[in-house]
């Protein structure tokens, strides 16, 4: 895998009339209108066509996504205990939960209080486990739709990038939604993000998303870290023997087959959905648990990747 410098790149052009709020807006969808104009000024249409500049976040060193081609893979368990992972080794780490439609940190993270603000409405993250937080969740009720389209999404991810006192990270852990829709297309045109970590288990209907998804964001100039196969086995508590329920080396074969690292391999178990359920994440309840091993492991590879790749966040695959 090569890495080259990153030159100009067109941004992502964002609907002018939405003006950013410290605060972050919730939109239900009763306040959506179902037509559009049909004309707009020119002076509207002008600025439509002018590049958004990006956001630089300068005290946060890695910006790293996880994103999966597809639902159901486990992507915000793994961004969860893997923001944990790195936590304990001394890093300071936040996790940005940027599925709108979805959000599941609250719940995976045992948290749903609404943050606070500063003097100068800045929002304040959350903390559980020793991780800075933000999520959608934080701001709607749990039985609240959220139907947004594009330009909401947009407005939406860009402050919490920006009207978040992140203050000083190692890690902003952004767990996105599942696909290749317009949250990760935002992300990578609005900061320039170290890499992004693809989650997929190892079935074949799992890797072929993958597939997409990898030649989406190589398309987009972000660089892939590494692929983590969750669900890769069933290692059972009592034996130990080890039971492949999907298939095997799925995540290792397309590792090789796109020659990025494969960065662990996460074993099935029960305890995983249940520890997420009540907000106690395996990592940081269950410490001597073979998933926490795996976890650590995957932590230490993803470190290894970023020492070898160098500092610089103005890095591009080609």
């Amino acid at each position: 895998m090569k890495f080259f410098k990153k030159g100009d790149k067109d941004t992502e052009k964002t609907n002018p009339s939405g003006k950013s709020h410290p605060e972050l807006k919730v939109i239900s969808g009763s306040q959506i209108s179902g037509k559009r104009n049909q004309q707009q000024p020119q002076q509207q249409q002008a600025q439509q066509t002018t590049p958004q500049q990006n956001i630089t976040l300068p005290n946060i060193k890695y910006k790293i996504a996880v994103a999966s081609g597809k639902g159901g893979v486990g992507k915000s368990t793994v961004a969860t205990n893997l923001a944990i992972s790195l936590a304990q080794t001394g890093a300071a780490v936040g996790l940005m939960d940027a599925d709108a439609y979805g959000p599941s940190i609250p719940t995976m993270m045992g948290i749903k209080d609404k943050p606070q603000t500063t003097p100068q409405r800045k929002l304040i993250p959350l903390v559980q486990h020793n991780i800075k937080l933000m999520s959608i969740g934080f701001m709607v009720p749990e039985e609240q739709a959220m139907i947004w389209r594009g330009p909401m999404l947009h407005s939406a991810i860009r402050q919490f990038l920006t009207d978040v006192e992140w203050e000083e990270l190692d890690y902003l852990i952004i767990d996105l939604p599942p696909g290749t829709g317009d949250v990760a297309l935002t992300l990578s045109q609005a900061i320039p993000l170290t890499g992004t970590v693809i989650v997929t288990t190892p079935q074949d209907v799992a890797l072929a998303d993958v597939r997409r998804g990898v030649a989406m964001f190589e398309r987009l100039g972000v660089p892939i870290l590494g692929i983590i196969e969750n669900m890769s086995y069933f290692l059972c508590p009592h034996c130990h023997e080890k039971t492949e329920i999907f298939s095997s080396d799925g995540g290792k074969n397309m590792s090789e087959r796109f020659n990025v690292t494969l960065l662990g391999q996460i074993p099935l178990d029960a305890e995983v959905c249940t520890a997420g359920d009540i907000g106690v994440p395996i990592v940081a309840g269950h410490p001597d648990s073979p998933q926490t091993a795996a976890f650590a492991g995957v932590a230490a590879e993803l470190d290894k990747v970023l020492q070898e790749s160098g500092d610089d966040d103005e890095l591009k695959i080609l």
